[in-house]
């Protein structure tokens, strides 16, 4: 073995220090005699250079971190530049840069022709893949350049990648097989794109580790937003809606989370249908009509509200087909669209406002900081607050964080935790595995 290590490092003295003839045995084996009392020079020399900028990186004072997140909405890819220093509770954070990188139509169409459904063309499935891939590397390209820096300016990018399916055992119904979930767009066609060491693929890990792959908010809010003697609902209204509960002792095994059920997805989905909008702006539509009791109570009858927390759902049950058999267990077709706005909407939030009934404390004070695009619907909003009217509502924007921004900025801790982190402890219990997520994709 000593022979065979000398040889090793005779070559490395020849080729990496020019050391020659009858110095090389001599310097061989002073070198490993230095080194047998420091084997982390040795092991540095042996590192691969991939590994090497890892390691540089997680031991930065501070590591800037794009994180890249794009929802059930797919408006656009929300891309979050973070700054961090520590890790775990001792996280902090500073949102430098936020845009949201608008999708075209054509995406859009690209995308929806296997979002969320059973039966697709596999080979489009296949390339879609990679294209988004090299469409999230190019749009955070033109961010760095809008925002004047350099790929060498960044440390890491954080990909959540694009959700097209999401398949909890509850919701396939399949005894042989475990929870699943699907996002595409490559980690390795972003960092060869960027030219940045891109982590992706987050949503893995968590399953593989016992979730369901989501929600995994409550790992950035945890370690961003608890604050002691406060009892906070980081409540998050994308497509669909959930919440992290942060209690006011920051004991991470009493954190709490898990989806509600449909945020803004079937509205969405009914505007892009019946108004040709990809939105309610305002809640302008759902404002002229009125809850329709009857159509409201099917919408309630399903069995994901009778689960226990924590679980999770989608867009692969809160859809167009979802409403429209509510529609005939009520025999409401006929009321008009505005009518079902306002029913969508009610029902979006007392979806909402029921589950964080069943999981608070009645007797002590909340704060719910909102996010996601249905902070933004002004019926939604004031609906909570009358369901949940001993609560205190607020933004994220409040805590520093930008609300459209909040899921960007998980996916980058997530990063950093994976870097530098992984200690946290949330206790053994079901949905919040204390576990490191992340795939590393190296771009050379």
């Amino acid at each position: 073995m000593f022979t065979f290590t000398v040889l090793i490092i005779k070559e490395l003295l020849i080729n990496e220090f020019g050391v020659k003839n009858n110095l090389i045995i001599c310097s061989a084996n002073y070198f490993l005699k230095i080194n047998y009392f420091c084997p982390q020079n040795l092991d540095k020399i042996f590192m691969n250079s991939n590994i090497e900028q890892l390691y540089t990186i997680a031991k930065k004072k501070s590591r800037k971190i794009i994180g890249l997140m794009s929802g059930t909405s797919m408006d656009g890819l929300d891309v979050a530049l973070c700054t961090f220093e520590g890790s775990g509770s001792d996280t902090n954070i500073e949102l430098t840069h936020f845009e949201t990188v608008p999708y075209t139509e054509d995406i859009k169409d690209k995308i929806q022709r296997i979002f969320a459904k059973q039966t697709i063309d596999f080979q489009h499935l296949t390339l879609l893949n990679e294209w988004i891939g090299l469409l999230h590397g190019e749009m955070v390209l033109q961010c760095l350049e809008s925002w004047k820096l350099e790929k060498e300016d960044i440390d890491i990018v954080a990909s959540h990648g694009q959700t097209v399916f999401h398949a909890p055992k509850h919701q396939h119904g399949f005894d042989e097989f475990p929870n699943a979930t699907l996002q595409i767009g490559d980690g390795d066609h972003v960092a060869v794109k960027t030219g940045i060491i891109t982590l992706s693929d987050f949503r893995q890990k968590h399953i593989a580790a016992g979730g369901e792959g989501a929600p995994l908010a409550v790992y950035g809010d945890y370690l961003i937003f608890s604050q002691k003697g406060e009892n906070r609902i980081m409540l998050n209204m994308g497509g669909i809606g959930n919440f992290t509960y942060l209690p006011s002792s920051c004991d991470a095994n009493k954190v709490f989370v898990t989806d509600t059920g449909t945020g803004n997805t079937i509205m969405d989905a009914y505007c892009r249908k019946h108004f040709d909008i990809p939105y309610d702006i305002d809640a302008k539509i759902a404002l002229q009509g009125t809850v329709n009791q009857a159509l409201l109570s099917a919408l309630k009858n399903h069995y994901f509200f009778k689960l226990s927390f924590p679980k999770t759902t989608g867009p692969e049950v809160f859809n167009l087909e979802y409403l429209e058999n509510a529609q005939q267990q009520s025999g409401t077709w006929t009321i008009s669209n505005p009518d079902v706005m306002a029913t969508l909407n009610r029902f979006s939030a007392e979806s909402i406002a029921e589950a964080i009934q069943k999981s608070m404390d009645k007797s002590k004070k909340f704060v719910v900081y909102a996010s996601g695009g249905g902070a933004h619907n002004l019926l939604l909003m004031a609906t909570l607050k009358e369901l949940l009217a001993n609560c205190t509502f607020k933004l994220t924007d409040e805590l520093g964080i930008n609300s459209d921004a909040k899921e960007a900025v998980l996916f980058a801790t997530l990063a950093n935790e994976a870097l530098c982190g992984g200690k946290t402890n949330f206790g053994d219990r079901k949905g919040v595995p204390s576990v490191s997520m992340g795939k590393i994709c190296f771009p050379k």
